[in-house]
Parts: structure tokens; C-alpha cells; sequence
């Protein structure tokens, strides 16, 4: 996939830790003002590649530009035009809440009335509002959570890097922050987002590349993801498992597709083209052998089923991806007060 005009390229980015291969070949093109799900299990490499990225790492080899600007040669540059969120909240716990925000406000330029005017709509926006004064070591994880969010959300980069951004939130939380993401695209914007959440990649993301082992394995827009490992499929339950042979053969035939039989669960389910047709003539064949079915879906593939095909296993199978902090075991640098200014933790 190759845009236009791109916001975000690497080409062939290789990173070790040692005797360990965290990227191995990596290549991605973002266009501008869209939202990129980088996803792939625990490590394949997605937090080695956002630290790369936001300049907090330097590659081994291969070349990558963010705005425009080579991340190793032109890091101050690339800095003053990113923001980020990592894996951890990057707050101060003295602090209160609309302190923290102020005090990002101001190391981001902003005059003292605009940072003050910023903090206040993004408390609001991200459900702290009655917690502006309470001090951040009285905040819940999730409500530290949020506030280093709003942090990055400050102002309106042109790339935004979010690492698993709403790990540990509820669905209420979840989807607030999914709004504040999708202003800032209507704005312009560019997110890179990596998640384990695949529904957050599917509502959210415009392109969705597939990490695995350091490589990118599947790069496209979701519906045409998803596309690739079928259509529609047929999903039963039995009350029985007797009737799972007769079943099967049932489907076999309706479908023309060989079914996946579960004994365990009574279910069978296969691939189907003509959904309405295939469904009517399966129920129909049942009844009449006398076979009781419990439960039947006609489900379209999601990007789970995306992901375990290319994969070949869960989201989370693998040690992380990187050490926890810099990659000679020191602190992991952070940007200047024009850039991010906050630490990425894997």
C-alpha cells in the first residue's frame, strides 16, 4: 500500500536487543490525515517501532521520516511535530490534575490563559472534570490513565503516536477517547495507534498493518482485510451431538465447503456464499432428518479471524518486544518541550 502523500514512512527499520530481533525489515507508509492500527502480538515489535518513530530509539538500519523529516538525522524537527502517549501514564502525583495539564500547556508554548482554557476543556472532555483539584496520587489507574491521554491531545500535532492507548479503561472511557481521536483526524491529524483491542483497530482505524515477528505481514484497509479470509460463515449449535455427523454432512453439501466440526461446543460452521439461501435449506434438511438446533448465526469474519490467520496465534504469546527502558538499559530519552517530552515504556 503506497500513498500519496504520507505522513509516516519506514523503510527496512531493523532494531536487536542483543540476541533478540525486535524489527527485522520493517516497512509502513500513514497517510496524512488518517489512522493507522499497528497491530501483531506481544513481540512483534510495535512498541520497538513507535519508539523508533518518535525518535526515543535509533534504529539499526533502514531509514524512517515522521512529517516529512528523517527521524535520525532530523529528530529536533520531528520532535516539535509529533506528540505521543506510551504504554504507562507519564504524569506528576504532586501535582493536581488541571496542574498537570497547565504545566504541559506551557511546555508546549502555550500562554498562561490558553493553557488554563485547554486544561479545563480537556478535563471535561475526558471525564476529570470533578477531579481538576484533586491531586494525581488520589487518582484511580484509570483516571491517571485518561489524564496522560489528555496530555498528548494538548494540541493538534500533525503525527499523533498512541501505544495502546486505552489499555485498562472501561467501554464508557474507551469510547471517550475514541472521539477525542477521531477530532483530531477530522483536524488533520495523523494517528499511529497500536492496540490489542482489534474492535478499537476496526472502528477506528482507516489502514490496519499486521506486525509479526519485526516484519509487516499485512498491510490494507479493514473491510479489504477481512475480505481476504472469506466471506460470510454459518455458524450451529446442536442440543445434541449425535446430530453433529448428519449436520456436517448437511452443510458440506449446502455450502460446498468443508465445515469445522467442535464436539466440545456442538458446533458446526463453514463458509457460505449465499447466506439466506444456504441458512433456509440447512434449517429445512435439519428438520426434516429430526436433527434440534440450539443456536444459529450468520456471522460476517472480524479482524480476530484476521489476525489468527496471519498469526497463527493470540495477541499476547510472546515476550515483550523491548526492554523496559533505553537500549543500553538506561532511561529510554524523551523529546523537548516543543515535541512530546514523554517517555515511551514498553
Amino acid at each position: 500500500m503506497e500513498p500519496t502523500a504520507s505522513a509516516v514512512v519506514a523503510e527496512g527499520v531493523r532494531k536487536r536487543f542483543g540476541a533478540t530481533t525486535a524489527l527485522d525489515g520493517f516497512d509502513l507508509a500513514v497517510r496524512e490525515g488518517t489512522v493507522c492500527g499497528l497491530l501483531g502480538p506481544n513481540g512483534a515489535g510495535k512498541t520497538t517501532a513507535v519508539r523508533i518513530l518518535s525518535t526515543l530509539l535509533r534504529a539499526d538500519g533502514g531509514r524512517a521520516r515522521v512529517a516529512g523529516y528523517d527521524v535520525a538525522r532530523r529528530s529536533a524537527e520531528v520532535r516539535h511535530r509529533i506528540g505521543l502517549a506510551g504504554q504507562h501514564p507519564a504524569v506528576d502525583e504532586i501535582l493536581t490534575g488541571r496542574e498537570n495539564l497547565q504545566m504541559w500547556g506551557r511546555l508546549y508554548h502555550l500562554d498562561a490563559r490558553t493553557a488554563r482554557r485547554r486544561a479545563d476543556e480537556l478535563l471535561e472532555q475526558f471525564g476529570l472534570a470533578e477531579a481538576a483539584r484533586k491531586r494525581v496520587k488520589h487518582y484511580s489507574g484509570g483516571m491517571r490513565r485518561r489524564l496522560d491521554l489528555a496530555a498528548s491531545f494538548i494540541l493538534a500535532p500533525r503525527v499523533l503516536f498512541l501505544d495502546e492507548p486505552t489499555t485498562g479503561l472501561d467501554p464508557r472511557n474507551r469510547n471517550d477517547v475514541w472521539r477525542a481521536i477521531r477530532a483530531l483526524v477530522d483536524g488533520g491529524t495523523t494517528v499511529l495507534l497500536t492496540t490489542q483491542y482489534l474492535e478499537e483497530a476496526d472502528r477506528l482505524a482507516h489502514q490496519i498493518a499486521v506486525l509479526d515477528s519485526g516484519r509487516v505481514i499485512a498491510d490494507d484497509t479493514p473491510g479489504r482485510l477481512k475480505s481476504r479470509i472469506g466471506g460470510d460463515r454459518i455458524d450451529l449449535v446442536l442440543r445434541e451431538p449425535e446430530g453433529l455427523a448428519r449436520t456436517a454432512e448437511v452443510v458440506a453439501r449446502v455450502t460446498g465447503a468443508e465445515p469445522r466440526v467442535d464436539p466440545d461446543a456442538r458446533r458446526v460452521d463453514a463458509p457460505v456464499r449465499d447466506r439466506i439461501g444456504a441458512l433456509t435449506e440447512i434449517m429445512r434438511t435439519l428438520a426434516e432428518d429430526g436433527v434440534a438446533v440450539e443456536d444459529v448465526t450468520l456471522r460476517r469474519p472480524t479482524l480476530d479471524d484476521v489476525f489468527l490467520r496471519l498469526t497463527g496465534h493470540g495477541a499476547a504469546t510472546a515476550p515483550a518486544d523491548a526492554p523496559p527502558d533505553g537500549p543500553d538499559g538506561g532511561p529510554a530519552p524523551a523529546g523537548g518541550p516543543g515535541g512530546t517530552g514523554r517517555e515511551v515504556a514498553a
